[in-house]
């Protein structure tokens, strides 16, 4: 209750910022939360948890009795056929002399599962309803990592854009410095073309990152189920992984507690569960079910009044349900193979995906911390000299290529980074963080 409260209140004060200029600002965290509490397709699987529990409800309820009349003769109301008495002066009257004779039958029948019939049912429905709620968690998984992995594209594309749009003001600049300079006469116009190319190469790739960015904001939105004409900003906190946290898990660890966490390895197991509880079943088919009889017979037979008790039994001299404990049998045998399939591909899963996140890493940390800001205070450089007509134009576009380079080079291999956490993420089925805590 508390977090919902805390959702909304975000999602509120969001939406009213939003509002009054139209873009919503927010971190990882309250995006995430946003997300759990308001994905339809959560909200949706959610109720097949519901749904397999009303099952499990079905499935322990007792079959109704059976009441049947039957032998009942509206139109024979006088003493009986052709005025003849059957017993005497006749039947005594049901109800007013109209219906002195009438004949009725009345039947109560009780179908009894045996074999414990109802209680492996009710296993069954139950592992259905365990099932249901892993479903929900490898839905979450899958959404978790496209979400998140949206969050990281969207925080790279407003960085990248920026490197840009920095670069698009300074080459402005230039651009009027030296338009000023042609018109005077103090230098060829084709240097000023060349720039104009440059800027314009520039805003290329600037509408591109707007596209792009366009097309992640609309996928965003639709799994925070936020209003269409939002524009979501996101800040760069949690950008860059913690990777000293990273480091401290040994994969053997992850490995073994995959087996607690993992949504697919839980399902196969569940499944081979629900095969050896369907194969309980289908053997207790064999013992067939007893139906009970109780029954009054008025006028039907030599004794006025008869009451009578029975049961019903289907003998199984041919169908002993041989055929679907076989079926059954062979299913078990398939449930277990798929689950060792499955445990060798959810090994195989973090271990790759756990040297791929140390790769990137390791190539993250090889970055020196301090080499973006150079980066930048030397783009600042060159700027000023190309200005001042210290360098030439072939080396300042030399540089600004290598800078556009390694700016994407940085920005990248944090985004690789995190990308690689989340891989590793959901092939364990948790977070490493709630992993470490337990």
């Amino acid at each position: 209750m508390r977090c919902f409260i805390q959702v909304f209140t975000v999602l509120c004060f969001g939406l009213l910022q939003a509002r009054a200029q139209d873009t919503l600002v927010l971190g990882r965290e309250q995006c995430e939360s946003i997300f759990l509490e308001n994905n339809l397709q959560l909200l949706a699987e959610r109720l097949k948890i519901d749904e397999a529990e009303a099952r499990l409800l079905q499935a322990g309820l007792w079959p109704n009795p059976t009441f049947s009349v039957d032998e009942v003769n509206l139109w024979t109301t006088g003493k009986g056929t052709n005025n003849l008495n059957y017993f005497g002066e006749g039947l005594p009257p049901l109800s007013g002399s109209d219906w002195k004779n009438q004949q009725i039958n009345v039947e109560l029948e009780q179908l009894v599962r045996t074999a414990g019939k109802r209680k492996k049912m009710m296993a069954l429905e139950q592992v259905s309803v365990d099932m249901a709620g892993q479903y929900l968690e490898d839905l979450l998984r899958n959404l978790k990592r496209e979400f998140r992995n949206n969050l990281t594209e969207l925080q790279y594309l407003q960085m990248y854009k920026e490197v840009y749009e920095k670069e698009a003001s300074s080459v402005k600049q230039l651009l009027t410095a030296y338009q000023r300079q042609v018109e005077q006469g103090n230098i060829g116009k084709g240097e000023y073309i060349r720039l104009k190319a440059l800027d314009l190469e520039i805003s290329g790739e600037i509408n591109r990152l707007e596209r792009e960015t366009n097309k992640v904001q609309k996928e965003l939105k639709v799994l925070m189920r936020l209003p269409v004409g939002i524009t979501l900003v996101l800040d760069e906190e949690g950008f860059v992984p913690s990777v000293e946290k990273i480091k401290e898990v040994l994969p053997e660890y992850l490995i073994a507690r995959a087996s607690d966490h993992q949504p697919e390895l839980k399902l196969a197991e569940l499944e081979k569960t629900y095969a050896d509880k369907s194969y309980a079943y289908e053997r207790a088919m064999r013992v067939p079910d007893v139906t009970f009889k109780a029954g009054y017979d008025r006028g039907g037979n030599f004794m006025l009044d008869f009451i009578g008790f029975g049961f019903s039994l289907d003998l199984p001299v041919f169908d002993r349900n041989q055929g679907n404990i076989k079926a059954a049998k062979i299913e078990q045998e398939q449930a277990r193979l798929m689950f060792e399939q499955k445990e060798l591909e959810v090994r195989s899963g973090i271990m790759l995906a756990y040297n791929d996140l140390m790769a990137s890493v390791s190539f993250l940390e090889s970055i020196d911390p301090s080499y973006g800001d150079e980066l930048e205070s030397l783009l600042d450089s060159y700027t000023r000299n190309f200005r001042e007509r210290n360098i030439s134009m072939l080396e300042y576009l030399d540089f600004l290529e290598t800078y556009l380079q390694n700016r994407d080079i940085i920005l990248g291999s944090a985004k690789n980074a995190r990308e690689k956490l989340e891989d590793l993420q959901f092939e364990i089925g948790k977070d490493i963080d709630q992993i470490k805590a337990q």
